[in-house]
């Protein structure tokens, strides 16, 4: 009987604060990934143009970049 009592309050737990904890989890990701599509767009955009010329990056392309350095390719 305590086993089952046990399981119950396992998966009880686990189905409220385990959705919990994802949720945090998941807005603590996006964060970090906001935190580098900001810092590359700003690293991007200080550069001159001859320097991103050479870099084969065109100031078009810098938003998209920094998605793709912060939530990977499409």
């Amino acid at each position: 009987m305590a086993t089952i009592a046990q399981t119950y309050n396992a998966a009880a737990t686990s189905g409220i604060a385990g959705r919990l904890m994802a949720a945090i989890q998941h807005m603590q990701e996006n964060r970090a990934r906001r935190v580098i599509y900001r810092q590359t767009v700003r690293e991007l955009n200080a550069l001159t143009n001859r320097d991103l010329a050479d870099l084969g990056i065109s100031r078009a392309m810098i938003t998209r970049l920094a998605h793709e350095a912060a939530w990977g390719s499409k």
